[in-house]
């Protein structure tokens, strides 16, 4: 009698969703499709209980449908404890566009994507993220109110990055008071992997500060004009994870912690604005933790762009939404304190937090 093996993958279609490894009890997936524009979306909407799923739209040029889901079911999670940390009263989604957007984006698709949006009658609100820019969110309020990260000039806070920067620059400054002793950073070595918006003010912040700033990026004539414009060495090595740098800041796509790199890492503290740079959060962050590595969770401290946005729904303005950032600092210095006396890791008191902030809206709101 022959035996049937069944593969992974096939498993994976079998059950495309919720046998996904990165589903997280979310609450609805929505699939987005337009033969005229193109337009191939996934909306994720992960928890609304703290309220309406805000999340940014990210179009990325996904290898395969697979990665495309994967993405944004791990974002969206992302957003649901990004929200929760940061005291915002808002649930968590997120939404991937499936695309080249220097050659595929349309204002044609954008709208498109927008009807996609408002046909959810605001249960995801969305903004912007990887591949997309503030004129984009412009174009999909054409057609619907759901969207945050407008133009200053529709009345929107603007574009988001420059205030995720600050935020990843508080989250680092109190990373490095809580593994060197000050929150200094002049004179530190500082490798920043991926200088695209928030990379590239987050270099502006530190070389202010006198840091001794590494840039890394897969964009060459970037590289160099970054390099440029602050004085920044580029880093030539084989392997950046094995660079000799005090603090990683890893600001571009996430999984950049993984087996093939997490025992290489030799900086002392990683804090960047990547979202889910654990590739497993339990296991990666454990060796990390062993290994005398600081690291400042990622949903933590690069939350200034989903404060940036909310505040078009709190409706406050910008020294809140400045001061609301720099609180992270503290914040981040309490998961810090709550990790040790807990003896987990700081990804895992992050969580803790934020879920227990999730949970306790929850009871509330069964009682009205």
């Amino acid at each position: 009698m022959d035996a049937t093996v069944t593969t992974v993958k096939e498993l994976q279609k079998m059950d495309p969703v919720f046998g996904q490894l990165s589903f997280n009890d979310h609450e609805q997936i929505v699939f987005c499709n337009d033969k005229d524009t193109g337009l191939k979306a996934i909306i994720g909407i992960h928890n609304s209980v703290m309220g309406p799923a805000l999340g940014g739209t990210r179009m990325f040029n996904y290898a395969t449908e697979w990665d495309a889901l994967n993405d944004v079911l791990r974002l969206s999670r992302g957003m649901t404890y990004k929200a929760a940390i940061t005291g915002l009263n808002i649930g968590g989604g997120k939404a991937v566009i499936m695309g080249d957007a220097k050659t595929q984006k349309t204002p044609e698709l954008m709208r498109k994507f927008g009807e996609f949006v408002h046909s959810l009658s605001g249960r995801y609100i969305t903004a912007e993220d990887v591949g997309m820019e503030t004129s984009d969110m412009d174009l999909v309020r054409d057609v619907t109110p759901y969207v945050t990260g407008i133009s200053e000039e529709r009345g929107g806070a603007g574009n988001p990055s420059p205030v995720t920067a600050f935020g990843v620059y508080m989250g680092m400054k109190a990373a490095a008071k809580q593994k060197f002793g000050s929150d200094k950073l002049e004179g530190k070595k500082i490798l920043v992997q991926g200088i695209g918006h928030v990379g590239e003010t987050l270099v502006d912040y530190l070389t202010k500060e006198g840091a001794q700033v590494i840039i890394a990026d897969i964009n060459e004539e970037r590289l160099n004009e970054v390099a440029a414009k602050y004085n920044a060495q580029i880093f030539r090595g084989d392997d950046l994870y094995n660079a000799d740098v005090d603090i990683y800041a890893p600001c571009a796509m996430g999984a950049t912690i993984n087996d093939a790199t997490v025992n290489k890492i030799k900086a002392k503290v990683i804090a960047g604005a990547a979202n889910n740079q654990l590739a497993n959060e339990d296991t990666h962050g454990l060796i990390l933790q062993e290994r005398g590595i600081l690291y400042a969770p990622d949903f933590l401290i690069n939350a200034g762009g989903i404060i940036n946005v909310y505040a078009e729904l709190a409706h406050y303005d910008k020294a809140e939404i400045m001061r609301k950032t720099e609180n992270i600092y503290n914040t981040t210095l309490e998961i810090f304190d709550y990790a040790i006396a807990k003896g987990i890791t700081t990804h895992q008191a992050a969580l803790t937090i934020a879920q227990n902030r999730i949970d306790l809206r929850k009871i509330e709101n069964s009682k009205k």
